[in-house]
């Protein structure tokens, strides 16, 4: 007969709640011993010994109030009668509480002794109540001496004297026989306290034995009843370890009808469906980004042919002269070379969490946005990538007279960046047969508009105003102008990417704002305030591209001024 999982878990449990129960009842039984322990010891220990302690007290309250009445009476006649009333029956009360303490600690001894609840002390008990037996008589001869001594007050001054030093002498020997008694019965309670504890935790002690007992019993046995179980698990659990090294050819053998064989031939099911999902991974992660891939098999809602509109950053980087630059080199020198180059520019957009759209011969097309980045960080991770381009190609350029196969001529490699924020289409865009998930609109157009308005303007990166507003906290840029590109009806402010915020230096900020001076003058039509501006500009940077184009335009309004309505934007005629 084959028992279900469930069930062998079930028994498991009974078992242990069993012996789980057999040592909660056994350690209650003897908590309750301990709490016996405890209420003999607050009912008779602890009153004992507050009782002699309360008796002690009076006692001395009663030698203190009898020097005032001796006092009082010695006086005689002229004594006043309140006086001596007073101290005498402040005398006779604390005599009375005195022998009443007495009394209350002998009864909570007896009461002790006859109990069957004992701490082996019960020939300790009968002495100290002999003991105390004694102080009472004690007490009572000495109230009779004193006694004595008041009547002979005011009679013969030396049997008075004589009188007081044997009060005196018998009151410090019944005090030395108190503080014993005190002494005695403060060892006695403190012994009953110390075989509280010592029981206390002989229980915690055999508690937890039989805690560990149990615990082992219950192992024993659960580990009996499991081992069938066990082994299935095991081999499932290595099968997992394997699939998640990557081992997608794993197989576990199915041995059992229980859920645990269930579980395995469910097991195996999705392997090979996550095999499958590997290889399509493996082939077309190489054409296309693999977290498009990713997120196509993992979220199929991706793939619906509806696009959506969103708001995201567009990046265009292409090699300047490359067609200059491939002639004369074989067709493997060029594929090799142009493949490392474009992996230089693929990684930091991969780097920066963006995505790879497409290859363009030398250009590389990439985008940031949703699903893939956050709405308030595309713009800033695509100036990152860009930066982190141009900073690129100095390894880049040292690894070209190796790659060539040349150490002489080898050719300077510059490019050139557009980079543009703005609303796109984004989705699964193509063919019923053959599709791209990509993204189209006028912010791609803009994007390859500015790339190729960095040849115009001699900048190595420019962005548009929506780029600049999303990611300004983080980079430095300077305005270049406005334009209309093709294609489009509305002017574009573009800005030059300088550097990361806090890292450009001085010269070129201060170029920027120079410029910024220039570029107000120009575009208000002063143009001698304008020419100033642009060649003070390149007085700070003499290779300064931008400056050098408008010092051209200025020329050329002088020469041919604008018309009236003229707002300062500036065509651009090339794509």
């Amino acid at each position: 007969m084959r028992f279900t999982i469930g069930f062998k878990i079930f028994g498991i449990a009974v078992g242990l709640l069993l012996l789980m129960s057999a040592v909660a009842l056994l350690n209650t039984r003897m908590t309750r011993i301990v709490d016996a322990q405890l209420e003999v010891v607050n009912q008779n220990y602890f009153p004992g010994f507050a009782d002699l302690e309360q008796a002690h007290i009076r006692k001395l309250e009663q030698s203190s109030t009898s020097r005032r009445l001796l006092r009082a009476l010695q006086e005689g006649p002229a004594a006043d009668p309140k006086e001596v009333a007073g101290p005498r029956q402040r005398f006779a009360d604390a005599a009375k509480a005195s022998a009443e303490g007495l009394v209350a600690a002998r009864r909570s001894i007896n009461d002790q002794i006859v109990n069957p609840l004992d701490f082996g002390d019960d020939v300790a008990l009968g002495r100290l109540d002999t003991r105390i037996e004694f102080l009472q008589r004690e007490q009572q001869r000495n109230e009779a001496l004193f006694a004595q001594l008041l009547a002979a007050a005011n009679g013969d001054p030396a049997e008075a004297d004589r009188l007081l030093r044997d009060v005196d002498q018998r009151r410090d020997e019944w005090d030395r026989q108190m503080n014993a008694a005190r002494e005695e019965m403060h060892q006695i309670f403190e012994h009953a306290i110390r075989d509280t504890q010592a029981y206390q935790q002989r229980i915690v002690g055999v508690g937890l034995f039989l805690l560990a007992m149990a615990g082992l019993l219950g192992l024993v046995i659960a580990a009996i009843v499991t081992r069938g179980l066990v082994r299935p698990v095991h081999r499932l659990v290595d099968g997992t370890a394997a699939v998640e090294h990557g081992a997608l050819d794993t197989v576990v053998p199915v041995t059992s009808r229980d859920e645990i064989g269930r579980l395995t031939r469910s097991f195996n099911t999705m392997v090979g469906e996550l095999r499958v999902k590997a290889q399509i991974r493996e082939t077309f992660g190489k054409y296309v980004d693999p977290r498009i891939v990713a997120s196509l098999l993992d979220q199929p809602e991706l793939a619906d042919p509806q696009g959506s509109r969103r708001e995201m950053t567009i990046l265009f980087c292409d090699m300047h002269g490359f067609t200059s630059f491939s002639e004369g080199m074989t067709p493997t020198g060029l594929v090799t070379v142009l493949n490392r180059y474009l992996t230089v520019m693929s990684e930091p957009i991969r780097r920066n969490n963006g995505i790879i759209d497409k290859y363009i011969g030398d250009a590389v097309m990439g985008f940031w946005g949703p699903p893939f980045t956050g709405n308030a960080e595309h713009a800033r991770l695509a100036a990152m990538a860009a930066l982190e381009q141009l900073e690129g190609l100095a390894a880049f350029q040292a690894e070209l007279p190796e790659l060539m196969g040349i150490r002489r001529g080898v050719p300077q490699v510059e490019v050139r960046i557009g980079i543009a924020t703005g609303e796109v289409v984004v989705g699964n865009i193509g063919s019923e047969h053959t599709r791209s998930y990509t993204v189209i609109g006028d912010t791609v157009n803009v994007a390859s508009r500015l790339e190729g308005a960095s040849k115009a303007y001699g900048t190595r990166v420019l962005i548009n105003a929506a780029t600049r507003r999303l990611a300004g906290a983080a980079i430095e840029t300077r305005e270049i102008d406005a334009v209309l590109v093709v294609g489009k009806s509305e002017p574009e402010r573009i800005f030059e990417l300088l550097g990361r915020r806090g890292e450009v230096g001085a010269e070129r900020l201060e170029l920027r704002d120079m410029f910024a001076d220039g570029l107000d003058a120009y575009r208000a039509g002063a143009w001698e305030r304008a020419l100033s501006a642009f060649e003070s500009c390149l007085r700070i940077a003499p290779d300064d591209r931008p400056s050098a184009v408008f010092l051209d335009r200025i020329a050329g309004f002088r020469k041919r001024p604008p018309a009236d309505n003229w707002s300062g934007v500036w065509a651009l005629e090339t794509k």
